[in-house]
């Protein structure tokens, strides 16, 4: 049961549903993407087999509490007023156990792990919620048992960050490809693509690869995987190259149409200190 909702209540007689049981499962963004089935090991409370829950010795049964008088409620007197309460002798349950089971000691419930396989639908999402009916602990005196919720933590990613149904990505490239343009390989979820870059483009522009982000777990089509191109600057330059760089700069100097975004800048600059 996928995004389940709250608990159900108790019964009457004394029995109390189980608590419910949260487990933290970690999934890689591939995982979290495609779907997958994992098991898991959670830590509860089960019924006691050897007296199936009722907390007494095989072969005998709980008594009527003396105390409530089997009511399970028990009235106080204060002054004017007169307060019903749960029996403080047998929990409301209305019975006592005069012989406790060997193995849990009257409590009728022992700790126990137990190995769940659990259905990860894909699409799903850091904080999303799967609900195991049943699987949390065990009521206590014939009670239903609890819900586990398994609830989604994504690991960030080494390339991708997701933000709803669409993927981010930061792609470097060179200064000769980002002034003369050319094509890339990007990764994908899916495999490679080619990204063609055009010539003149500048760092922090954003290139979208439509259908290539993520299909919501609630439905609806896959997101887009953007691509943030950032130019990086060559280091370790040998002399040669030095040499060309330094040439390529004296062919640009005293020309500013191939840097609009620098010459706007420090045209702006001028008339902010222009007027002062």
């Amino acid at each position: 049961d996928f995004f389940g909702g709250g608990g159900r209540g108790g019964s009457r007689g004394g029995a109390q549903r189980g608590s419910d049981l949260r487990y933290t499962l970690e999934l890689d963004l591939e995982e979290a993407v495609r779907g997958t089935t994992v098991t898991i090991r959670v830590p509860t409370l089960v019924n006691c087999k050897p007296c199936d829950g009722s907390g007494a010795k095989k072969g005998t049964t709980p008594v009527t509490c003396t105390t409530c008088g089997g009511i399970g409620q028990v009235r106080m007197q204060q002054g004017f007023f007169s307060v019903q309460q749960t029996c403080p002798r047998c929990h409301g349950s209305g019975k006592m156990i005069t012989d406790p089971c060997g193995s849990c000691h009257g409590h009728g419930r022992v700790e126990e792990h137990k190995t769940l396989s659990v259905k990860v639908p894909a699409g799903v999402d850091t904080g999303d919620r799967i609900r195991l009916s049943g699987e949390g602990e065990a009521g206590a005196m014939g009670g239903p048992a609890g819900d586990l919720y398994v609830v989604v933590n994504v690991r960030e990613h080494a390339i991708f960050q997701r933000d709803g149904k669409h993927l981010y990505c930061e792609v470097p490239i060179s200064f000769a490809d980002a002034a003369l343009g050319g094509e890339l390989e990007v990764p994908t979820l899916d495999g490679r693509v080619k990204l063609k870059i055009p010539e003149g483009t500048q760092t922090g522009k954003m290139f979208r690869l439509r259908g290539k982000g993520v299909a919501p777990v609630r439905g609806g089509g896959a997101g887009d995987l953007m691509c943030k191109v950032a130019v990086e600057t060559p280091v370790h330059l040998d002399k040669r190259q030095r040499e060309l760089l330094d040439e390529f700069r004296k062919t640009l100097e005293g020309d500013s149409s191939h840097s609009p975004k620098a010459n706007g800048w420090f045209e702006g600059v001028k008339r902010f200190f222009g007027d002062l």
